[in-house]
């Protein structure tokens, strides 16, 4: 079986996953989405890899499931669907995420974007969970990290009017951070993911997580890990680094220890 991704790096400390189902415009097959998990679960282990660029092709992110492989299973073997373990694995990645973004990126490519940490898309991009056309609806987050994303009157309306936005509407909703022109949205992606490369791993982790946890958990909580986070860190080599770096007015050098 040809590979399903395309990589490149790591440069700089960022690792490039490519999506590369060109025939299928990227549709999310079980194959594609084990290969992912797979290529993350290496990328988490290896201390070269700071961040990860997600990208597809111009025309395309990910223009959704593989409907043909859907079609072949029933409401048994939905229940016992491989792909989920997937998309928990990819969930589960600790490291940040940058998707760079073009063309169409509807039902799972929209679902597989909301997984990443930051989001940079062209202008040409085209954001939607389209399955109620199908007689379906979002399987793998689409409701909820939608309506987390972009607020419950908007993610209701797309996901059951099944029609997509503009870049610049998901813009305004706070689905993407960044617009940027087709061309350049890989270069701008990669840029920031470089930028975030530099910082400590370990801070970076547990800002990660806070960050997340401030979706998944009331305020008190929420702030209860932020603050052993912070702690946490004050006994890192990097944190004396990098206050050293400050008052030395020099660039702080992180090992992530």
């Amino acid at each position: 079986m040809p590979n399903l991704l395309q990589l490149e790096g790591p440069h700089r400390g960022v690792l490039r996953i490519t999506l590369h189902r060109p025939e299928a415009l990227n549709a999310l097959n079980t194959a594609l989405l084990g290969e992912l998990a797979g290529v993350l679960a290496d990328a988490g282990r290896d201390d070269a890899i700071r961040a990860v660029v997600l990208t597809g092709s111009r025309r395309a992110f990910a223009a959704g499931a593989d409907i043909n492989e859907m079609a072949e299973r029933d409401l048994v073997g939905m229940l016992d669907d491989p792909r989920q373990r997937h998309w928990a694995a990819i969930a589960r990645f600790s490291k940040p995420i940058v998707a760079a973004i073009n063309g169409f990126t509807l039902g799972g490519g929209c679902e597989l974007a909301m997984h990443a940490d930051i989001r940079i898309a062209g202008e040409d991009a085209k954001f939607g969970q389209p399955e109620i056309n199908l007689g379906i609806m979002p399987g793998a987050g689409g409701t909820q990290r939608l309506v987390r994303a972009v607020g419950q009157a908007l993610a209701t309306q797309m996901v059951l009017t099944g029609e997509p936005i503009s870049a610049r509407r998901a813009l305004e909703a706070g689905l993407i951070s960044e617009i940027t022109q087709p061309e350049l949205t890989v270069e701008r992606a990669t840029a920031i993911a470089e930028r975030i490369a530099e910082k400590a791993p370990l801070a970076v982790r547990l800002a990660k997580e806070a960050l997340h946890k401030a979706l998944d958990t009331d305020l008190a909580t929420g702030l209860r890990f932020e603050r052993h986070a912070f702690t946490v860190l004050a006994g890192t080599a990097d944190r004396e680094e990098g206050i050293k770096a400050f008052q030395e007015k020099r660039r702080a050098q992180f090992t992530g220890r």
